[in-house]
């Protein structure tokens, strides 16, 4: 068999380092993910994603070791793995997986706002309070992740100068949440 193509130039300095930035993204996406699901819960997703996360770095560290004398690998691994933080946090972004926690606390009166809230189906809990200079109104709402803009251009029509934070929550046993619109009815047979 003909070495001369896995011994040259474009073999050692391109295409091994490409497979193993290839390979780094890959491995490092796969673990933002998988530490997602470990932190909502999900006990299946959770090992599946952690198995070929494993499966696919011990790839690329196997090339690493078959290619300690070239530079270039190092180079690659270490990008792979910036870039796949880089990309798993996008995926992850775009999955919005899991419910939060919004408080929302205006200075001015929040009728209007919680009207609107309400009116766009999400529950919501009010109550005035005293501020550290005046009274204001607090509005909490538990919101589907994919729901954060929907209810950020509500906030910021209604009410721009309003502060609102937002945390996640693992697990919730009851609340309001908007109508899926169309949405899939399973039916038994066919």
């Amino acid at each position: 068999m003909d070495n001369t193509l896995y011994d040259s130039s474009f073999v050692t300095y391109v295409l091994i380092p490409g497979l193993i930035f290839v390979s780094r993204i890959l491995d490092v996406s796969f673990g933002t993910i998988r530490i997602v699901m470990v932190s909502k819960g999900h006990k299946i997703w959770a090992p599946i994603l952690g198995f070929f996360e494993v499966l696919i770095w011990l790839i690329a560290i196997s090339k690493i070791f078959e290619n300690l004398d070239n530079w270039v690998c190092y180079f690659a691994y270490a990008l792979g793995f910036a870039a796949g933080n880089y990309v798993g946090l996008m995926i992850e972004e775009k999955m919005a997986l899991g419910i939060v926690k919004l408080q929302i606390i205006t200075r001015k009166e929040a009728s209007k706002l919680i009207d609107n809230l309400k009116a766009a189906g999400y529950g919501i809990t009010h109550h005035n309070a005293q501020g550290s200079n005046e009274k204001v109104s607090i509005i909490h709402s538990i919101i589907k992740r994919s729901e954060i803009k929907k209810v950020e251009e509500i906030v910021k029509t209604t009410n721009p100068k309003a502060f609102y934070s937002i945390e996640d929550i693992k697990f919730v046993n009851e609340g309001v949440f908007p109508m899926v619109k169309n949405p899939i009815r399973w039916r038994k047979g066919k």
